[in-house]
């Protein structure tokens, strides 16, 4: 027994010698900006860089809309696979699990093919075409962490009751949708969004072949011609993916202990 915990002991501590080490040099790295003194002029510098300002807020505004319409698309989904459709319920687990196989660039890639200035639906001929076209790539990335967050809570709650007695009191389908199951399914929601929100905060690779302003490429571009910079940026996009991980756990912790609204 007391081997046992001995081992459990030395595999924690190496884990985190693994994990922590690397991010305090990393931090301490940072603070060296200024020669033979600590300071934060690098996170200074990082702050006041007005296209720090501007992807990070440009990110910010896609990963909201990433939320919102991957929220409208995967939950109406999922409510009616499960209420209507269960045997087709393989393959839409199958085809949401294909961002996971299939490389961002390849994604990426398959849609200049087809949404270029030269094909029947041109996105890319306009900013707000490339926009819309950049969300629906950050979508296609959420959909295996959205879609399970989303089935999982839905498992939680008796889907055919709430509808069944929804319509006998006369409510239509908008009325089911927003409000008896998104309500009960909130948890799962939030805990997609804030999966979905540390992605597209950090995505590179379909930012950058589709040419925006996003907070990842801003990263790849001040970690080639900077020193100190990266490692404040390294920190920073840290801090956001552990803040998502945080609220997620206290959704978590929260849909457990609330009462189901019926």
């Amino acid at each position: 027994m007391k081997t046992n915990r001995l081992l459990a002991w030395i595999a924690l501590a190496i884990g985190v010698i693994y994990f922590v080490v690397p991010l305090l040099g990393t931090f301490e790295f940072s603070l060296r900006m200024r020669r033979g003194e600590y300071s934060f002029d690098a996170y200074q510098s990082v702050f006041s860089d007005m296209q720090f300002r501007e992807t990070f807020g440009y990110s910010m505004m896609m990963a909201l809309l990433t939320i919102i319409f991957g929220m409208l698309l995967i939950v109406p989904t999922a409510y009616w696979v499960r209420l209507r459709l269960p045997q087709i319920r393989p393959v839409i687990e199958f085809i949401t699990l294909l961002p996971l196989v299939i490389p961002a660039i390849v994604i990426v890639f398959g849609y200049l093919r087809l949404y270029n200035s030269s094909s029947w639906l041109p996105l890319t001929n306009s900013t707000s075409g490339t926009n819309a076209l950049l969300m629906l790539s950050y979508v296609t990335l959420a959909l295996p962490y959205m879609y399970r967050a989303v089935d999982t809570a839905m498992r939680a709650i008796d889907v055919a009751t709430l509808t069944e007695a929804a319509e006998s009191l006369g409510a239509k389908w908008p009325t089911i949708m927003f409000r008896c199951i998104f309500p009960n399914v909130m948890s799962g929601v939030l805990s997609g969004a804030f999966i979905t929100f540390a992605i597209v905060m950090g995505e590179f690779t379909m930012a950058a072949l589709l040419n925006r302003p996003a907070f990842g490429p801003y990263l790849q571009l001040v970690g080639a011609n900077k020193a100190y910079e990266p490692s404040a940026l390294a920190i920073i996009a840290f801090a956001i993916t552990w803040i998502s991980m945080g609220l997620l756990q206290l959704v978590s912790r929260f849909s457990k202990t609330a009462p189901r609204k019926a």
